[in-house]
């Protein structure tokens, strides 16, 4: 029975003892998840202070940039992937007007700005400020789902005033050397103008005479007028208003200024006109008389039954080319070099203006102009210049947008305007004392 209760004794010890491990084991593995908790409630603790500090920087970040946007004498518009604004500074808003938030970009392009002929950067606002455009390409490079584009509107009229007022004054300066060219040019003619005039009234003057004299005013009138036109256009430099104009129109009116000496036994013209795109953004008068000028020359040059073509092509980029060649004696190397030069002429009655308004009309809409010429075979002129569709070519790339309307984007006449007279000048041309100047 002793024996009994001394194992029962001895069983409980052990299980006493196996309970006190146990308990010591707990309590140990207890106090070890404590401290992991206490560690991880630690780091915890230290990545969201490092995480506000973060979210911090990002905030002042974040206002620092919009004080800088807004502070930007600039504009700044930023598209979305789909070509909408997803947002803008002030500036940006003063420049193009609202709504501008959520708008389709080709749509604020048609709405607020206008192609500047000659400089595919630059574009006009409907208030006459001049802004030069720059757009960005992807600016979520790592992020091909978040891709998007940012344009910059940067003032330049300012810039572009000074630019005018110097070219003005170097055009006064020229005017006084003009001035005394054209003197001569204006006395000349209209001297004789008078003098016919004045037999208008002779009552021994039969029909047939008072009829030729009455040309004869007539011509002279109309050599003053291209004189008086050339000289506005070179005293504005070129500053013409644009507007979208039918080149077929313009190829008659040059027709019909030299129909007098095309006839039977005359000069041969050809007109050779490859072009599909019939409508041009230009000035009309304004080029129409700086292919006259080219015309006349060529005129002058062939004499009495030489040869004379345009030919109008496309170019690559869809630039419009206006060829004017004749098969006259040629123009000498030294002469081509200078031919463009304001009151350079050969002419004994000549200006000198009749190229350089060309360089300058030519210019004026963005293109080129040069001249061919070899001794005994002829010379050509080529003018090349943009095309309506590239005028019109105002959206970032890779964006797609509906077709323009030439109306919708036509400069306005008030701010380029200068007087052209506006009229159809059926010019006559007459060798020798009335020929048009140029070399």
């Amino acid at each position: 029975m002793n024996t009994h209760k001394i194992k029962k004794t001895e069983q409980l010890t052990d299980a006493f003892r196996i309970f006190n491990e146990l308990s010591q084991n707990l309590s140990v593995s207890y106090q070890g998840l404590e401290e992991q908790v206490a560690k991880l409630h630690g780091e915890l603790a230290f990545a969201h202070s490092e995480r506000l500090k973060t979210l911090e920087e990002k905030e002042k970040l974040a206002s620092r940039l919009e004080k800088i946007l807004a502070a930007l004498p600039a504009g700044v518009i930023v598209l979305d992937a789909d070509g909408k604004v997803l947002d803008c500074n002030a500036v940006a808003i003063d420049f193009l007007g609202e709504p501008l938030i959520g708008m389709n970009w080709p749509d604020v392009v048609v709405r607020s700005l206008i192609p500047v002929v000659g400089n595919p950067h630059e574009r006009q606002l409907r208030n006459g400020k001049r802004v030069n455009m720059t757009v960005s390409r992807d600016i979520a490079h790592n992020d091909p789902t978040d891709s998007g584009q940012i344009v910059l509107l940067s003032d330049v009229s300012e810039m572009r005033n000074l630019q005018d007022m110097l070219n003005q004054q170097k055009q006064l300066s020229a005017m006084g050397e003009m001035v005394a060219s054209m003197a001569h040019q204006v006395r000349t003619p209209l001297a004789t103008a008078i003098l016919y005039a004045s037999q208008m009234s002779s009552p021994v003057l039969d029909n047939e005479k008072r009829q030729r004299f009455s040309q004869k005013i007539l011509e002279r009138l109309q050599y003053l007028e291209r004189q008086v036109n050339d000289m506005l256009i070179f005293a504005k430099d070129g500053r013409l208003a644009m507007e979208t104009f039918s080149l077929a129109e313009l190829l008659d009116h040059l027709r019909e200024s030299v129909k007098e000496y095309t006839g039977s036994g005359g000069i041969d013209l050809q007109i050779i006109n490859q072009v599909q795109n019939d409508v041009m953004l230009g000035n009309e008068n304004a080029l129409r008389g700086a292919l006259l000028n080219l015309l006349n020359n060529a005129v002058d040059a062939v004499g009495q039954a030489g040869c004379v073509s345009i030919k109008l092509d496309q170019l690559d980029g869809g630039k419009l080319r206006i060829v004017i060649k004749d098969n006259g004696p040629g123009i000498d190397k030294e002469l081509r070099q200078r031919i463009f030069e304001p009151f350079f002429t050969t002419k004994t009655y000549g200006t000198g203006l009749g190229l350089a308004v060309v360089d300058s009309v030519v210019k004026a809409h963005g293109g080129d102009v040069q001249v061919e010429s070899v001794l005994g075979q002829g010379t050509a002129f080529s003018l090349v210049l943009p095309c309506i569709n590239q005028a019109y070519n105002l959206l970032p790339g890779g964006f797609s947008h509906k077709a323009i309307q030439p109306d919708a984007l036509r400069v306005n006449a008030n701010l380029f305007q200068t007087d052209l007279s506006g009229k159809n000048h059926h010019q006559s041309h007459n060798q020798g004392e009335l020929s048009h100047e140029t070399v």
